[in-house]
């Protein structure tokens, strides 16, 4: 299932590129939509749900794990898309990756010491929180954060996709996410102080 969400969220950031005629309008209700079930999410409805599978798909009108998965993941594509002329998706894995991870994007970030601090403290919420909604709003300022402040990195949203749909299903699964998520943030700058460190 986790590679089917990552399917839709391929699709569907291509049909909103347009290689590069963007659709400006679904864009901005992404944009202005915090959650699937804004009214302003309604403008995305239709593409949504014409892209998710069969059993992605709510019958009840409570969102699914798939539909607060995708919904999220091109959310955030649009939020980190907008205002940049060059197309800022990529995937982080497969033959040629012109993307990276999320937390990956994040640790980089990390490398500058004056905002490390703060950065730290804004992931570590995150990580310690058990709701996926409290998750999400936290990876949305994290989202923000990054693209004010990391140029133009190619983020793989699909990636991020999977995890956020594991991290739904159960508090195992939402344990082992969080726990990637830390080692993608943490990892990168320890090899950096590595390397520091033999160069002195």
């Amino acid at each position: 299932m986790t590679y089917e969400i990552e399917a839709t969220v391929n699709r569907i950031i291509k049909l909103l590129d347009r290689d590069g005629n963007r659709d400006k309008a679904t864009l901005s209700s992404l944009i202005n939509a915090p959650t699937i079930t804004s009214q302003r999410a309604q403008a995305v409805w239709p593409i949504l749900m014409a892209n998710l599978d069969k059993n992605q798909l709510s019958h009840t009108g409570v969102p699914t794990r798939g539909e607060v998965a995708v919904y999220t993941a091109i959310r955030f594509y649009a939020i980190y898309q907008q205002g940049q002329d060059q197309f800022v998706y990529g995937k982080a894995s497969g033959d040629q990756p012109d993307g990276i991870k999320f937390f990956t994007a994040l640790a980089k970030l990390r490398q500058n010491e004056e905002t490390r601090k703060a950065l730290d403290s804004r992931v570590q919420n995150v990580l310690a929180t058990t709701n996926a909604a409290s998750v999400i709003n936290g990876l949305s300022h994290l989202n923000s954060l990054l693209k004010g402040r990391n140029g133009v990195q190619k983020i793989d949203f699909a990636w991020l996709a999977q995890d956020l749909y594991r991290l739904q299903a159960s508090y195992e699964q939402a344990t082992q996410v969080r726990l990637l998520w830390g080692q993608q943030y943490f990892r990168v700058q320890l090899a950096t102080t590595k390397t520091e460190g033999v160069k002195n």
